[in-house]
């Protein structure tokens, strides 16, 4: 299939869609057989006591819900390179890191070729829907997109970042080219070793090709918002090098630089279009198209804790639709956009029914009076049992339970999603949060999606001061009796005492959960505290992320820092420059 992908055909790629989703059910049952047949011979299964069934039924009853820890034996066995069928019937020659910005370390996930076909599977599926809306046309893609350098294990195997791992395949670059969506960009600039020398010659090369930009990309919308505000201060020096066709001396990497030498040529006239446009917009207002006229859209993942950085890519994109790229994980795929009218914050994404087989456990009672009803802990001692793809209920919050071909099974991602619908018999699913992502005390539950809201609202009481928050994370604080919640805010200028205590209040008064209301009410949780953080704070904690073998298209900034990431919590502690607590609960 992928060898013929030079031929892509939207219509056939649709139509291939709606049948796998209209017997959604079947198609599980035979991808859960192909799965758990072609890896009979892995000592994890053989320990289950399927002894050969492939059913579900026989498949939920003998194998156990895991999380990485329960696999990590197993994973570091194979890392140190024990070449047995250990979770996977053939040998897994390559790892995959996660992003690690959770728990301030990366772990380990199987990767494999029918990974890297399942998120082919995803991108053809997403385009061929997003092309009848939005088409493009033989164009290039402006894509900030960084591969980190792989490496080699104790055990011989490749590992590098889940996006590393795609991009260098040779698939990435045959849908990327059947799907009209190349990057404009060499290869030496996308997995070159300095990511900010990268990042300049992404910028630069869209700027060279400006006229056949059809879309502006990455992998997450914190990199488009990042490149654009570096931009803002180089677009001088960029300017420079397209007038006398030498590039920036800053650019240090002579794979870079060799790369770059051979596209760029002494070009006056754009170099002066290209400051006459940057000079006549107002606070970058617009910059994405007026930079680049043929644009149709901006595209990357901007739900969960992307969503705080829409309001700054909305102001860089002006009136060009955001749309939001497919869901997924350094785990695998769970489902494509196929709504791509939908703004980001409502986008849906189908499950693909044949990319692995998946369940889900419902962390939803029925509404209480009132409507009172509370995501549960994402593992509650008494927790309902997971149910099958195509028997989830509309309205209704899980957690999903992901079983793929690299040898993770019943595998619990953490993700919160909610039902919106369904397309054909296949769920559309709306991400709601990391589960494991909660500030909680006693009995209060404040998920990732109730500080982005309690962010939000306290950020416009800033807006008259022409301020802004620019990076936001928060912890609890056990240290003090009773604790409390620490918020931790990088804004974009000055504003008084008395503004900050008022943002402080109004952050403490917008978390709704009853538990903690009820709990700052009789003081069993304390007052919130607001920390006011030094400019380029959030920069230290990227480069954090960057020097432990990250990469800026991964990157997530880490809502809830958890008490392991020792490191993330000591480059905020040295940053604070002031502290408030509220006082709305007096």
């Amino acid at each position: 299939m992928l060898e013929k992908m030079e031929k892509f055909s939207a219509e056939k790629v649709i139509e291939e869609f709606e049948e796998l989703t209209k017997d959604a059910g079947r198609v599980q049952r035979e991808t859960l057989r192909k799965i758990l047949e072609d890896n009979a011979s892995a000592e994890y299964l053989q320990k289950t006591g399927l002894n050969g069934r492939t059913d579900p039924e026989s498949y939920r009853s003998c194998v156990p819900l895991v999380t990485h820890p329960d696999l990590e034996p197993y994973i570091k066995r194979i890392v140190d390179g024990d070449t047995s069928p250990i979770l996977t019937g053939k040998s897994i020659n390559t790892m995959s890191l996660s992003s690690g910005t959770t728990l301030g370390k990366q772990k380990y996930v199987p990767f494999n070729d029918e990974l890297v076909e399942t998120t082919m599977q995803i991108y053809r599926t997403s385009f061929a829907f997003r092309n009848r809306v939005f088409p493009v046309r033989n164009g290039k893609a402006l894509q900030f997109i960084y591969g980190s350098k792989q490496f080699k294990t104790k055990g011989g195997l490749f590992a590098g970042t889940a996006t590393t791992n795609v991009f260098s395949s040779s698939e990435f670059k045959r849908t990327m080219k059947a799907i009209q969506s190349r990057c404009c960009s060499p290869d030496e600039v996308i997995f070159g070793p300095n990511f900010l020398q990268s990042l300049y010659c992404h910028l630069l090369c869209g700027l060279i090709h400006l006229n056949d930009i059809q879309v502006v990309s990455s992998t997450f919308a914190h990199s488009i918002v990042y490149a654009f505000r570096t931009f803002e201060q180089v677009w001088e020096q960029l300017c420079e090098d397209i007038r006398n066709g030498v590039l920036s001396e800053d650019v240090t990497v002579p794979s870079i630089r060799a790369a770059i030498s051979k596209l760029l040529k002494p070009d006056p006239e754009l170099a002066e279009w290209i400051h006459n446009k940057c000079s006549g917009l107002s606070n970058w207002y617009g910059v994405i198209p007026a930079l680049f006229p043929n644009v149709k859209y901006v595209y990357g993942i901007m739900t969960g804790s992307m969503e705080p950085y829409l309001k700054k890519l909305r102001h860089y994109a002006g009136e060009l639709p955001l749309l939001s790229a497919d869901y997924g994980s350094s785990e695998g795929w769970i489902g494509a956009n196929i709504n791509p009218k939908l703004p980001p914050e409502s986008a849906t994404y189908a499950v693909l029914p044949h990319i692995g087989y998946f369940e889900f456990i419902p962390l939803r009672e029925n509404a209480t009076e009132g409507g009172q009803d509370k995501i549960q802990s994402s593992f509650p001692p008494m927790e309902s049992k997971p149910v099958g793809l195509t028997e989830v209920k509309i309205n209704e919050e899980y957690e999903i339970v992901v079983t793929n071909f690299a040898g993770l099974y019943r595998y619990r991602l953490g993700d919160v999603v909610k039902v919106v619908g369904f397309h054909n018999m296949t769920p559309e699913l709306q991400f709601i949060c990391r589960g494991n992502l909660l500030l909680t005390i006693n009995i209060d539950k404040n998920t990732e999606k109730d500080l982005q809201q309690a962010v939000e609202a306290a950020a416009k009481i800033l807006a008259p001061e022409k301020v802004e928050v620019v990076d936001f994370t928060s912890q609890v604080d056990k240290s003090t009796d009773p604790g409390h919640y620490v918020i931790f805010w990088e804004i974009s200028g000055e504003v008084s005492e008395e503004v900050s205590s008022e943002c402080c209040n109004c952050l403490d008064q917008s978390f709704v959960d009853a538990g903690y209301i009820s709990s700052r009410k009789v003081n069993s949780i304390g007052p919130l505290e607001l920390r006011l953080l030094r400019r380029g704070t959030f920069q230290k904690i990227l480069d954090h992320h960057l020097e432990m073998g990250g990469v800026l298209s991964q990157y997530k900034t880490p809502r809830c820092v958890n008490p392991s990431n020792m490191m993330v919590l000591q480059i905020l502690s040295a940053n604070v420059e002031k502290s408030h607590f509220s006082t709305a609960f007096r």
